[in-house]
């Protein structure tokens, strides 16, 4: 048994089956909870998402757009060897509240949204898009007789 969304199964509705898909990824990725993060609407109309990376540097970081999805992808380098801080083996926490694990979180955007920039600062992640207005068309259809 398939459950669809009933809005898109109006006969008024066509060709929509790739909106369908793209709400049930948002609400498949809306699901995780980490890493955390905000999205605000900036003042140009713009769009920032941030996300709380604290501890990654931006080598263990990726920002890439596949289509419309907007895939961050944070990967742990355990044992580097390079006296950064990284989770080991040999260390006996007596708390252990920041998460050590990779993650990966996306984004839905809509048609035409363009990524300006991903920047690191204080362990936050700030991804800055923006929204450009679409252009509005009129198509006058011809209309043909069929005698």
């Amino acid at each position: 048994m398939t459950t669809r969304t009933l809005l898109f199964d109006s006969p008024f509705l066509l060709g929509f089956e790739h909106t369908r898909s793209l709400i049930e990824r948002a609400a498949k990725a809306a699901a995780e909870g980490y890493p955390p993060y905000n999205v605000e609407e900036r003042d140009d109309g713009g769009v920032r998402i941030t996300l709380a990376v604290a501890g990654f540097s931006p080598d263990q970081l990726e920002v890439t757009l596949e289509g419309e999805q907007l895939i961050v992808a944070g990967r742990r380098n355990e044992g580097r060897g390079d006296g950064a801080e990284t989770p080991g083996k040999d260390r006996a926490y007596l708390h252990r509240g920041i998460a050590a694990r990779g993650f990966l979180r996306s984004f839905v955007l809509a048609e035409g949204m363009v990524v300006e920039q991903a920047l690191l600062e204080h362990g936050l992640l700030h991804i800055d898009l923006t929204r450009p207005e679409p252009e509005r068309r009129i198509v006058k259809i011809p209309i043909k007789s069929a005698g």
